[in-house]
């Protein structure tokens, strides 16, 4: 059931005067729950709470950790149809698309439980005293990553569960140790009360410190800028735009105690076509990249919205192919009213750049908040000359560049911003691209071979982040185990006795992890 409250630690709360609706843009319509923004004294205390929670959390064992996501992942999935039919009312996306979104959620959490049962994570290193060492002595020194303490996590409007109230950043946060405060994305407010519903009942069910998570309703920017200015915050995770993330990120900055923000921002992910990949596949090329580009409404942060290559009379053949491909393609819904209003407004000031022409425009009546799919072209010399070009425009919207030659094409990859992706389509021909292959490896976090930027796997292995604005530190991964690293820090103990260390650290390595013992990879005990 929703109720409209914020979630204070286990207890909910309306204190406030100003109420929003959530809007569901299929039927263009306000939903009928009533969302009461959070206060400031009850920021203050979710915040308090937070850090005595804190106190105890950070303590409590990769077992019992494990357990507490493990029984969010198990509340999540017995929330069943009221949290897919509100996902679905909230976002305007298909039945199908909320399932695996939801399934997506399950996943993340129970991955950060098998990795903190697990223990190794915490990269304990170990170098033993020398005490007969000349001319000093060599002291003992012992190292393990520690949580940082309170985060405070915004929801991301294009994933109302994975990246948002019980997403990658949340779990991730707990995983680490951290107490959890999400800013409730005012789009899917209803969502989030389930999930949040779903992660007290969890931390209740599993004893978990009260305070261990709280959940603020939100439909402005002033409960996010009191959050991110509040001294007992230690960090902040964010996914959206540019302009959003970079907000938080100087206020961050500007604090007597500066914070790190992890935001995941704009990309337009860049693909280059090679020679032969254009000439031996266009056809196929077009009708993936159609797809690619219009999949959930080209809302995705992978969406592949700059494709490049050199003229030719291929490529020509590509461009003709991709406009009569994507124009096949239903349009489908946005999430809002605001992100289509958002879309149409950039796509018009995009279009209007000097020497950029449309060559597919999708002409046909459209349902309201259902956005038209469009395909543009430019040169490659007005493409450099114009950093207008370069942005991102959110939605089922591309670029094609056509480059001179190989060295204006390896100019403009080296030019562009950061990014979160790029891809490479080649025909046995990559070989002969060091150079351009070296420049978009310095631009994006990750490189796509003969594939689509869309759809991010969760794995160790994944890089979800670039060099900015794709992410403010390029270092780390909001996507995938690893994701954990942003919300710890490296601490050492020196010559500490050894019934007072961490577990993790102990002679005897009671928990049976791997460690670094004297530069060696082991799991052996120290006598």
């Amino acid at each position: 059931m929703i109720t409209g409250q914020n979630y204070i630690g286990n207890k909910q709360s309306a204190k406030g005067n100003k109420t929003y609706k959530t809007f569901n843009p299929q039927l263009n319509i306000e939903n009928e729950s009533i969302f009461v923004e959070a206060t400031s004294e009850e920021i203050n205390e979710a915040v308090h709470l937070a850090s005595e929670a804190f106190k105890t959390y950070r303590k409590v064992s990769g077992e019992k950790k494990a357990l507490f996501l493990n029984t969010i992942a198990d509340e999540i999935l017995a929330l069943d149809e009221a949290l897919i039919q509100t996902f679905c009312m909230e976002s305007g996306l298909p039945e199908g698309r909320a399932k695996g979104e939801r399934g997506r959620t399950v996943f993340q959490l129970r991955s950060f439980a098998d990795l903190v049962k697990e223990g190794s994570w915490v990269e304990a290193s170990i170098d033993t005293a020398q005490p007969e060492r000349e001319p000093l002595p060599k002291p003992d020194l012992r190292k393990l990553l520690i949580p940082i303490g309170p985060v405070v996590v915004f929801g991301a409007s294009n994933f109302p569960l994975a990246y948002s109230t019980a997403g990658g950043d949340t779990a991730a946060a707990l995983a680490a140790g951290c107490p959890v405060i999400v800013k409730s994305h005012p789009m899917h407010a209803g969502t989030g009360e389930l999930v949040a519903s779903a992660i007290i009942k969890a931390a209740e069910k599993t004893g978990m410190p009260n305070g261990v998570f709280s959940n603020l309703n939100s439909s402005g920017i002033d409960v996010g800028t009191q959050l991110v200015k509040h001294p007992d915050v230690k960090a902040v995770g964010f996914t959206g735009s540019i302009r959003g993330g970079r907000a938080l990120y100087d206020l961050a900055s500007q604090r007597q105690e500066p914070i790190p923000v992890f935001a995941e921002m704009g990309s337009i992910n860049p693909v280059i076509i090679l020679p032969n990949a254009l000439k031996n596949g266009s056809e196929d090329l077009a009708k993936t990249y159609a797809g690619s580009i219009t999949l959930g409404t080209g809302q995705f942060c992978t969406n592949p919205g700059l494709l490049l290559a050199i003229k030719s009379d291929t490529l020509t053949q590509f461009i003709s192919a991709l406009a009569n491909e994507i124009v096949k393609i239903e349009p489908t819904c946005m999430l809002h009213p605001n992100i289509i209003g958002a879309y149409e407004s950039n796509k018009s000031k995009m279009v209007s750049q000097k020497g950029l022409t449309i060559v597919s425009d999708f002409e046909n009546n459209v349902k309201t908040n259902f956005a038209r799919q469009a395909i543009t072209t430019v040169d490659g010399e007005t493409f450099l000359e114009n950093t207008h070009l370069h942005q991102e425009v959110f939605g089922p919207f591309s670029m094609v560049v056509q480059c001179e030659d190989t060295n204006q094409l390896e100019l403009i990859i080296s030019k562009l911003e950061g990014q979160l992706t790029g891809t490479l389509i080649a025909d046995d021909e990559a070989t002969n691209y060091p150079k351009l292959i070296s420049a978009l490896q310095n631009r994006v976090g990750r490189i796509i071979y003969n594939g689509v930027p869309t759809g991010v796997e969760v794995c160790p292995s994944m890089v979800h982040g670039g060099p900015y604005p794709a992410s403010t530190d390029s270092r780390f991964t909001a996507v995938g185990i690893n994701s954990i690293k942003r919300w710890v820090r490296p601490f050492s103990y020196q010559d500490w006795p050894n019934e007072l260390l961490p577990d993790e650290l102990k002679n005897e390595n009671p928990l049976d992890i791997s460690r670094l013992v004297n530069n060696k990879q082991t799991q052996n005990k120290i006598s």
